[in-house]
């Protein structure tokens, strides 16, 4: 019987079969992109490829993150004060999933789950996802998402074990695409005005100053006049207001926006927006169904439990719960901070 293959189909014998699609100059293991020198697991970058980190990031189940970026040789990236950096043809952004043992004595080790790669390609981002071996030795291509067992000790010190999520390839255009075209959803200026240590004394510099200072970020203008993002559970970093907002930003948003998957919501939940309509102040929603947990608006000024939007981050019902994706548990402390501010809403 001959095989000929057509992009993601196959011709048996004049049948045609549809497959998992998997191109061929897709690296088979992590560890052949070269991006960790020494034991991959330990995620010590190679040369080229630069640590990062965001001041408010998104909520995934309680999984620590480890992020990277390798820019095309020779390259650099535009300042841009608004919205996520346009990172130049060539670029990888690279992510690793995982949890500490114990949250609170993080020498106990660490499991990592999956590393996830936005290849920068010629014709836009692509998603390419990595799941980690029980030896934690490599991680390997997957397209067909997968789910683990997760098992630690949180920071409140108390053991802990759920579900974690693999998405597949397609999930992961749920929250990447704007108008239909993947994105990257994190690494903008705001996110990226922040402190992170370069060197094994852990010795803190800001971000921006570094990949000023490295040729990798230009027409940055003086520090003080670029926008910082606040540190969602670090009051002294910004007003309930804005932690509130930040968090919303980067946990809702890349979906809940003019451009976004949801947009048909009418929902706004971008750090810059204005409108309290737009923001779900008093706003009805469009169509969420059950979804609302039989409440009239999105947000209620001092009524968080009346609250649609406090409703659906407390579900974890599929059918009302949101994030629709990347989530199976309560992230109690931000709610915490959203009922605060709603409260505080007049």
């Amino acid at each position: 019987m001959r095989t000929y293959w057509l992009g993601g189909l196959v011709l048996l014998a004049g049948w045609l079969a549809l497959v998992s699609w998997r191109p061929a100059a897709v690296p088979e293991k992590l560890s052949e992109y070269g991006f960790f020198a020494g034991s991959i697991a330990q995620q010590r970058p190679a040369a080229g490829v630069v640590p990062y980190t965001l001041n408010t990031p998104l909520f995934s189940d309680y999984a620590e993150k480890l992020r990277f970026v390798k820019l095309p040789a020779g390259q650099s990236v535009p300042y841009n004060e608004t919205e996520v950096l346009h990172f130049p043809v060539g670029t990888t952004l690279i992510k690793t999933f995982y949890y500490p043992h114990a949250f609170r004595n993080p020498d106990k080790g660490r499991r990592l789950l999956e590393t996830r790669l936005l290849v920068h390609q010629p014709g836009g981002w692509k998603a390419f996802d990595y799941v980690w071996n029980d030896e934690q030795t490599d991680a390997v291509l997957e397209v067909a998402g997968e789910t683990k067992t997760v098992q630690y000790v949180d920071a409140g010190g108390t053991s802990r074990q759920h579900t974690y999520v693999i998405p597949n390839l397609n999930q992961c255009k749920g929250c990447h695409n704007r108008n239909e075209v993947m994105t990257p959803i994190g690494p903008s200026v705001r996110q990226l005005n922040g402190d992170l240590a370069y060197d094994s004394a852990g010795t803190g510099k800001n971000q921006l100053q570094h990949w000023q200072q490295t040729g990798m970020l230009t027409g940055m203008p003086a520090l003080a006049d670029c926008p910082k993002t606040p540190v969602w559970n670090q009051p002294e970093t910004g007003s309930l207001s804005d932690r509130a907002r930040a968090w919303l930003d980067i946990n809702c948003a890349h979906c809940h926006n003019p451009q976004g998957p949801a947009m048909t919501s009418g929902l706004n939940l971008s750090y810059g927006e204005t409108n309290p309509t737009a923001l779900g102040i008093l706003k009805t929603p469009v169509a969420a169904g059950r979804g609302s947990g039989g409440h009239a608006f999105d947000i209620v000024p001092g009524k968080p439990e009346e609250s649609i939007l406090i409703y659906r981050l407390h579900s974890t019902d599929p059918g009302d719960m949101m994030p629709e994706l990347g989530r199976k548990t309560v992230h109690t402390e931000s709610l915490e901070l959203l009922r605060a501010w709603i409260k505080s809403l007049k």
